[in-house]
């Protein structure tokens, strides 16, 4: 539901927030923290309730929350000076003193086509699973048709990606077919981050503990980036539950793997950057990973990645989830894949190289090899070879 006040006016369902007809550019936490203080106006909120529903409890600092705040009053013009928006109120938390104006939005008529007003009428279900070693799992599942499961990569948030611009047009689109089951790995997202079992076995099991915990029997495996390599040691564990494999984007080696000192001191400077900056409010050090990413990105998507990679672990999770990643190495696992694969891979991809999709794709027995136009290690919407992407692996789980 949209709520307005002020001229300013925010659409909660497509996150939001204008001030006339201008878009604000806003962070996806400082905009869940605007929300929630408008949802909660008729009471003052204490400190305990924003770290409860914006931080679900983690242990933020002091000038971390207030940073925060700072934000929300910063876009929507207000300041802890002139408070006629949000107000302090000492030693006890926060109020929204806006008048606000609570919009109704028409219900979408329906179409013959059909997929994106479906699309827009789902919501994902969230759930926790138990890994062997007892590290708490989330995992979430939504959509209707028959199961098809992505394996978690490179920094997941079950909510955040659901809403973001870099992954929300393909988990829309993949659960207007299936019921989409993915999960955040352990170390980030909604999932523990106190681990003390960060490595690729462990990423393997939280894969299979999901599939348990959801009673799978066989099922579609979507693969991207790391997920790639996980999916493949999954698929030769368990051949008889996987019916197709997709793999996008993906390795079977990680940089420390491939014999190039290149790519070593690569890898090695990358981990220095996410140890110092990691956890800066100022975007900077995150940017070079952004860049890399997602280098046609727009202003707001790229804004969303920054923030995204921020909020979905801390510096030193980071840095060992990364360090994992470099020491990947499946190789000897390709031959022993026996269910249909497809493999995509973008031709300038700059964070995982073009030639390391076409060698995954050699190695395994008759899989099918897709080249896709492009610079982006994620494919985004407005980019040609999203539809190319869509097109191939719709067809491909349709045969």
């Amino acid at each position: 539901m949209p709520f307005q006040f002020g001229g300013y006016s925010v659409d909660v369902d497509r996150r939001e927030l204008r001030r006339g007809a201008e878009l604000i550019d806003i962070g996806p936490q400082v905009f869940d923290l605007l929300v929630y203080l408008i949802r909660n106006r008729d009471r003052v909120v204490s400190k305990d309730d924003l770290l409860d529903a914006i931080w679900e409890g983690r242990i933020v600092s002091e000038s971390t929350l207030t940073s925060r705040i700072n934000a929300v009053r910063h876009a929507i013009g207000d300041t802890g000076a002139n408070q006629t928006l949000i107000k302090t109120i000492a030693r006890k938390g926060f109020r929204f003193i806006g008048e606000v104006e609570e919009v109704k939005k028409a219900l979408p008529q329906a179409s013959a086509g059909g997929a994106e007003a479906a699309a827009g009428g789902l919501r994902q279900e969230i759930h926790f699973c138990t890994a062997s070693d007892g590290v708490r799992i989330a995992y979430a599942a939504v959509g209707k048709g028959p199961p098809l499961v992505k394996a978690a990569n490179w920094l997941n948030h079950l909510e955040y990606d659901w809403q973001s611009p870099i992954w929300s047009h393909l988990l829309r689109a993949i659960a207007a077919r299936y019921r989409l089951i993915r999960y955040d790995e352990r170390g980030n997202g909604l999932s523990d981050w106190d681990v003390g079992d960060i490595s690729f076995e462990a990423f393997v099991r939280d894969l299979e503990s999901v599939v348990d915990a959801n009673g799978l029997k066989r099922f579609p495996l979507l693969g991207i980036s790391q997920g790639c390599a996980v999916s493949i040691a999954y698929t030769v564990r368990h051949p008889e539950r996987v019916s197709q494999l997709v793999l996008y984007g993906g390795y079977a080696r990680g940089r420390c793997r491939r014999g190039q000192q290149g790519e070593v001191e690569q890898a090695d400077a990358l981990l220095t950057l996410m140890r110092q900056g990691w956890g800066q409010e100022n975007p900077a050090f995150r940017q070079i990973f952004t860049s890399l990413f997602i280098p046609d990105a727009t202003p707001e998507q790229a804004h969303w990645f920054n923030d995204l990679q921020r909020m979905t672990t801390s510096p030193d999770n980071a840095a060992r989830i990364r360090r994992t990643l470099d020491e990947i190495d499946v190789v000897g696992l390709l031959p022993d894949i026996r269910v249909p694969t497809l493999v995509l891979h973008c031709r300038n991809d700059a964070v995982q190289p073009f030639e390391e999709g076409r060698r995954m794709a050699a190695g395994i027995p008759g899989s099918r090899f897709v080249a896709l136009e492009g610079s982006n290690h994620l494919i985004l919407e407005h980019e040609p070879a999203w539809a190319r992407l869509l097109d191939e692996v719709t067809r491909f789980l349709g045969n």
